[in-house]
């Protein structure tokens, strides 16, 4: 089966294209480098569509996000529509549905984006829906969080402290966020193509972690001893110099893709403790 592969150069890119080149023939199509137009993809039976503008990539504009995650998105795949390319698969995000949550997000839970990420995203996703049919499936996978051997922006800065500060602000801290192993992540975008399934997915681990235990868990695989405290003074100063960071350290971010694994009949590979043992002992497996 052949695939085209977007964002190949990226974290979730590069474990895919290491761990399915054997299954699958892989082109890799840079917009940054590739032209679009030149774009051959008759004989592609899946698109894997990964490049985007993240939410972590400070001062891009409205437009910028525009631009990358609406406009590129539809017009690769109207060309792969176009050309008969059976199926597209979208990587999307759970920013869609909001911000922090108490209540876990489900595949059907409403969408209230609240940055140009989210948004854009939504509205490719939208867009892309309108684009369905007999012949083009669209199947769109949100995801929380992405992590493993490679990653970049949050979790590499929070592996980081952990290699380099033994004593943290960090205790009793009682919040729950999902996350994904990228061996997980990938695993299910092999069964979506495996089961030609077409609709909204979530990708997750299948236990969520506080932000105490995450860091637990990154410094026992570091071998590293921290040393964690209490500090109300230290949250509340979070809060009001970085909101969007204290958000992240101390709310809940909760996803439930119940229904999702039951439809593709699917099952993590890796646990939570075998994702964050990858990551930290640099393996790419």
């Amino acid at each position: 089966m052949n695939v085209l592969l977007t964002g190949s150069r990226g974290f979730i890119g590069s474990y895919f294209q290491k761990h399915y080149a054997r299954k699958y023939t892989i082109q890799p199509f840079s917009f940054l480098k590739d032209d679009l137009n030149a774009l051959h993809v008759k004989e592609i039976d899946v698109v894997i569509h990964l490049s985007a503008l993240v939410h972590q990539m400070s001062g891009a504009s409205d437009e910028a996000y525009e631009r990358v995650n609406v406009k590129q998105t539809l017009e690769l795949a109207l060309k792969a529509k176009e050309s008969g390319v059976k199926q597209f698969i979208f990587m999307s995000t759970v920013k869609v549905y909001g911000e922090e949550s108490d209540v876990p997000y489900s595949e059907i839970s409403l969408c209230h984006p609240q940055d140009a990420y989210g948004r854009t995203k939504l509205k490719a996703e939208q867009e892309l829906q309108k684009l369905t049919s007999e012949d083009f499936s669209v199947s769109i996978i949100r995801t929380p969080i992405v992590y493993g051997y490679g990653v970049k922006a949050n979790i590499k800065n929070l592996v980081t402290l952990v290699a380099n500060v033994s004593l943290l602000p960090f205790g009793n801290i009682h919040n729950k966020r999902s996350f994904t192993y990228v061996g997980n992540l990938c695993a299910m975008i092999d069964k979506i193509i495996e089961k030609k399934k077409r609709g909204i997915f979530l990708a997750g681990d299948d236990k969520s972690l506080s932000t105490t235990r995450l860091i637990e868990l990154i410094a026992l695989n570091q071998k590293k001893k921290v040393f964690f405290i209490s500090l109300p003074l230290f949250s509340s100063l979070v809060k009001w110099i970085k909101p969007s960071f204290y958000k992240r350290l101390f709310e809940s971010l909760e996803i439930d893709n119940t229904q999702t694994k039951k439809i593709l009949e699917f099952q993590n590979p890796y646990s939570v403790e075998d994702g964050i043992k990858l990551m930290i002992q640099g393996s790419a497996e």
